[in-house]
């Protein structure tokens, strides 16, 4: 089930590694041949997102970039609801981003500028290359995922030695975010249970995406098991249907919970609405029961019962009892 079903498929994700490497590298050329646009600082470039941090499951559907460019001395001011970037006179690759009359960097024509460039691109002209919120969205033909390209700047550090992405806030503005604390945290949790989270997580995002209930975001669901494992004291077991009983069982209670921005950002993650929750929770119990009973049936070798149970819960793609 894991490896027909829920895990990408090994192959298919070398090859979207390497055109991924391979679009970094034509977006670095870009600022080569045309000095109105952005510097790349590619150092900086960070690939983040459930593909990134190797929590996404089947299919393989959507690939994040962040590209990082040079600031050239420009600053940036963090207000209520949004951050605003201020160009300097010096800062010549951004003069033709700023809104009409001022010296504040649009975040909607940055992104716009790279759709130019990749649609220069003689490999993606037959793309549908268009903008989302925050990012230049690459769909080729000839691949199953789309590309969702982010450009974004890398503050100095702060007061507190740390660092942030800035990226387009989908309003034209910029706002504040650092994938690499999302990444660390996934590693570090995962090490401590040795290496045994992420199947679970994984698992659940299967679970999630069957049409039975309201559907948690896969950020949110991601947290919410990482904030369980962080938890734990005894080191989750290398059979995912062991963890997968407990794990519903947490879920049906944590739902209702505040599950924080482990980036210390966005505040709580958890928007979800009363009712959702009640579903979600009612749901989650429901399969925590199965499962235990599935479990129980293995105990006492009755195999088909126990293979049955695990297909009430995850549907007809789950492996029949032969």
């Amino acid at each position: 089930f894991l490896s027909d079903t829920v895990n990408l498929d090994p192959e298919k994700t070398k090859k979207a590694r390497g055109s991924r490497e391979w679009l970094v590298g034509q977006i670095e050329t870009f600022p080569d041949g045309d000095v109105k646009f952005p510097s790349i600082y590619s150092e900086k470039n960070i690939f983040y997102g459930s593909f990134s941090r190797r929590t996404k499951k089947r299919p393989l559907d959507d690939i994040d970039i962040m590209i990082c460019m040079k600031a050239d001395d420009c600053t940036y001011f963090e207000l209520f609801d949004k951050i605003e970037i201020s160009v300097p006179d010096t800062a010549t690759r951004f003069k033709d981003y700023v809104n009409e009359g001022t010296s504040i960097l649009n975040s909607r024509k940055i992104i716009n500028a790279f759709i130019a460039k990749l649609a220069g691109v003689p490999q993606y002209r037959k793309a549908e290359i268009k903008r989302n919120l925050e990012a230049a969205t690459l769909n080729l033909e000839s691949y199953d995922w789309v590309f969702d390209i982010v450009p974004c700047f890398i503050t100095k550090e702060d007061a507190f030695n740390r660092t942030y992405y800035i990226i387009p806030d989908g309003r034209a503005n910029w706002k504040k975010t650092d994938p690499r604390l999302d990444s660390d945290r996934v590693i570090r949790i995962n090490k401590a249970h040795e290496g045994n989270v992420l199947n679970v997580i994984r698992t659940i995002k299967y679970w999630n995406n069957r049409a039975t209930m309201p559907t948690i975001s896969s950020y949110l669901l991601e947290n919410m098991i990482l904030d369980y494992y962080e938890e734990q004291t005894t080191v989750a077991s290398q059979y995912v249907d062991i963890e997968i009983v407990k794990v519903f069982n947490d879920i049906h209670r944590r739902v209702y919970s505040t599950v924080n921005d482990p980036k210390n950002i966005q505040g709580n993650l958890n928007d979800l609405s009363i009712d959702e929750k009640n579903k979600i929770s009612e749901k989650a119990y429901q399969d925590y029961s199965r499962a235990y009973d599935a479990r129980q049936l293995e105990n006492v070798k009755n195999y088909k019962d126990s293979i049955n149970k695990w297909i009430e819960i995850f549907g007809d793609k789950f492996p029949k009892y032969e």
